[in-house]
């Protein structure tokens, strides 16, 4: 390890412009650079000098550490933010407020850039100055008293810039975050959702979601304001009434919130107007995927949690929805599916809506061991709670064995499977033995998986 030698400073001519020192080793790289002719390099190959020493990639943000050795900001702000309180080069202590922007080094990489072009290499844009605490603070402290005094217009402005800046860097989103962004927001939210709804108020309300959703995940406080009866109506009518990407970040909060398990939110989440007719909306008419799988998710947790939570969705057509969504959908999509599905079958209204769709069995056995571990957990239960509860008839079970269900439980007690899901196969296998009587449809593309024959 060289420690990099102190020479003592000129003092400054009257007259000639001051600027700061530059790393020894950045000076001879621009001695060198000036040397080179126009496009030297390699051909475009980035010069070592302007290679970060953590990525190895091209700086585009140059820092540099007291030690003297510059680096890009990305890269050497993640490494402390790992835990790591040292320059990586030097080992010698660093702090985050010790980096400078080391703007010689930026533009010798820009001059580079653009002498290289035409070997396909872009300019590196110049990067803005980060957002400091202070102005965090201050801009989240206005937001509040544009929401205190009801001005949506001002207060929208203010929520956009720091949505603005959220996304300029994940430095920038961090420090808003750590300023309490999603406390203010929350806070506006809700003292915007109780004024009047005008329009002006309401596309606050948008840009306030918009915002909010970068700023994940929500503490307990913000939680209990957006989850405010004002507040939960106000984000009903922004899935039934707004744009489509208002409507994303809508349920999107509601997901977030959901997925707490605070069950005050939730059953103020139960109470509110609309909510359960929206939350089906989403899945019967799909907005995004996006959208479709957050309805899915809290609607999932408001059945866990909320007592006739279940009879309501199943009221209003979840269990047909969910059947028909899973005849096609990507594993993401069907995971969260059958997890609603499984849940609602805990009622006899779901499970009698079960039984009179013509897929709901068949569905259920092809997605056995066909998507992934946490699919097969809840159609196994599935399969397990309509055969187990269904009636005299043996109508449920018949179909069970005549999709293949039988052989596809003994391919996945075969292969491993633990816990509940483990007990259900093993009970709904004897439930389906009874049964088999009846002509068995065995797909053979089901023991793709078998490496031995049964013993």
């Amino acid at each position: 390890m060289v420690t990099p030698m102190t020479r003592p400073r000129a003092r400054p001519r009257a007259g000639r412009l001051v600027v700061s020192e530059i790393p020894l080793a950045v000076r001879r790289s621009a001695r060198h650079l000036q040397q080179q002719p126009a496009g030297a390099g390699g051909g475009g190959d980035v010069p070592d000098q302007f290679l970060c020493p953590i990525s190895l990639d091209m700086m585009r943000d140059p820092v540099t550490a007291p030690t003297g050795i510059t680096y890009d900001r990305d890269s050497v702000e993640g490494w402390l933010e790992r835990g790591r309180a040292t320059c990586p080069v030097t080992d010698r202590p660093l702090r985050l407020e010790e980096l400078v922007p080391n703007h010689a080094t930026r533009r010798m990489i820009q001059e580079w850039c653009v002498a290289n072009r035409a070997f396909g290499v872009e300019r590196v844009p110049t990067p803005r100055v980060p957002v400091s605490g202070a102005d965090a603070r201050e801009l989240f402290e206005a937001v509040a008293a544009a929401a205190r005094r009801g001005d949506g217009p001002a207060c929208g402005k203010m929520v956009a810039r720091a949505r603005a800046l959220g996304k300029e860097s994940e430095r920038n989103r961090r420090c808003l975050a750590s300023a309490g962004a999603a406390r203010a927001l929350a806070f506006a939210f809700a003292r915007l959702a109780a004024a009047t709804h005008h329009q002006a108020e309401t596309g606050a309300l948008e840009e306030i979601l918009a915002s909010l959703v970068i700023f994940f995940p929500l503490d307990e406080e913000s939680r209990r304001c957006i989850a405010s009866p004002s507040s939960l109506d106000a984000l009903a009518s922004i899935i039934s009434h707004g744009e489509y990407v208002a409507q994303v970040s809508a349920v999107v909060v509601l997901r977030e919130i959901a997925s707490s398990s605070d069950t005050q939110c939730l059953e103020a989440m139960s109470k509110a107007n609309g909510m359960y007719d929206e939350l089906v909306k989403l899945v019967a008419k799909p907005v995004t995927p996006q959208a479709t799988k957050a309805a899915l998710v809290t609607t999932y947790y408001l059945v866990k949690s909320v007592e006739h939570a279940a009879s309501r969705f199943v009221g209003l057509g979840m269990v047909e929805l969910l059947v028909e969504l899973l005849a096609d959908a990507d594993k993401g999509m069907t995971e969260k599916a059958l997890a609603v599905l499984d849940s609602v079958l805990v009622t006899r209204n779901g499970r009698d809506r079960a039984y009179a769709h013509a897929l709901a069995v068949p569905v259920l056995a092809k997605k056995t061991m066909h998507v992934s571990d946490m699919a097969t957990e809840f159609a196994v239960s599935a399969l397990w709670r309509l055969c187990k509860n269904s009636p005299a008839d043996g109508g449920c079970k018949a179909e069970a064995l005549q999709v293949g269900a039988f052989q596809k439980l003994l391919l996945l007690l075969q292969l491993g499977c633990e816990g509940v899901t483990k007990e259900r196969a093993s009970e709904l296998l004897k439930l389906l033995n009874a049964s088999r009587d009846s002509a068995e449809c065995i797909e053979t593309a089901d023991f793709k998986g078998l490496k031995r024959p049964f013993i």
